[in-house]
């Protein structure tokens, strides 16, 4: 888990390195790599390309399409540490969604932790002045988006290989990415060659680790650990991008980790 939120805060690393180009043309560039490397997995071991709930995974595409260029969108405005944090309310909006949709339930004191990491977000953006309200909004939608995603792959359960489902986002982002890039394109040079193409290998290999991991340890105690990729992407912005974190910043992103990660362990008892 620890290689999978460090390959995930690098690529989100080079995103906001990469923000002079156009979102759906870095998005292009994240599902293709994605694409080439699941594609190639698949074919190699014999799995059935096309799946098996078919209108649930373009639904779940179409989501995450809409998550990941909102997030990278909203990278233009904030440090990449905060945009980050903040997309870890995503647990928070599939919790409710799974409520209405899926008719789970919830324990008490997992609306109290998610009163918490709210709390965390009016710190973040009531005492940092200089927290973009613009990026607080993109980031914030793409949470939202993010949380419908994980209802949506709980509804396909164990019908389609994880790789399959992934592939799919990646097939249909790189198809609408390319397409929405065309007229905005900007020619990548030199260098920009490869920490475009470096976006769909580093999100490919964290999207593996994070499966391998959840695979051979129980959840509990590997679900936490992916909040580490704040840990992660805060230092790298702080020694890349010369990011500076508030004291109510880091107090803010503290409560949020903190409420999530310790929502993490109360759901699973």
């Amino acid at each position: 888990m620890i290689i999978s939120t460090f390959s995930f805060s690098l690529m989100n690393s080079f995103v906001k390195y990469l923000s002079h180009f156009p979102t759906f043309e870095i998005v292009f560039f994240r599902t293709a790599g994605s694409l080439l490397l699941g594609t190639t997995y698949i074919l190699v071991k014999g799995i059935p390309i096309l799946g098996n709930s078919r209108r649930l995974m373009i639904f779940r595409a179409l989501a995450g399409l809409t998550a990941m260029s909102l997030f990278f969108m909203s990278l233009q405005y904030l440090p990449v540490g905060t945009a980050v944090s903040l997309r870890y309310l995503a647990p928070i909006y599939a919790a409710i969604f799974a409520v209405f949709l899926l008719k789970e339930k919830l324990k008490t004191i997992q609306w109290f932790l998610f009163l918490l990491a709210f709390g965390g977000v009016l710190v973040l953006k009531g005492f940092d002045q200089e927290l973009n309200t613009t990026g607080l909004l993109l980031v914030l939608a793409a949470s939202v988006f993010s949380g419908l995603v994980y209802v949506l792959i709980r509804k396909i359960g164990n019908s389609d290989h994880p790789l399959v489902i992934v592939n799919y986002f990646m097939f249909i982002g790189t198809i609408i990415g390319g397409i929405l890039s065309i007229n905005g394109w900007i020619p990548p040079k030199g260098i920009d060659w490869i920490q475009l193409l470096s976006l769909g290998i580093f999100g490919f290999f964290g999207q593996v680790f994070m499966t391998k991991a959840f695979q051979i340890a129980k959840t509990n105690l590997v679900a936490p650990l992916k909040y580490i990729e704040v840990i992660f992407t805060i230092l790298i912005g702080v020694s890349w991008f010369g990011d500076v974190y508030s004291l109510w910043s880091l107090m803010g992103i503290l409560m949020i980790i903190a409420a999530l990660a310790a929502n993490v362990i109360v759901g699973r008892r």
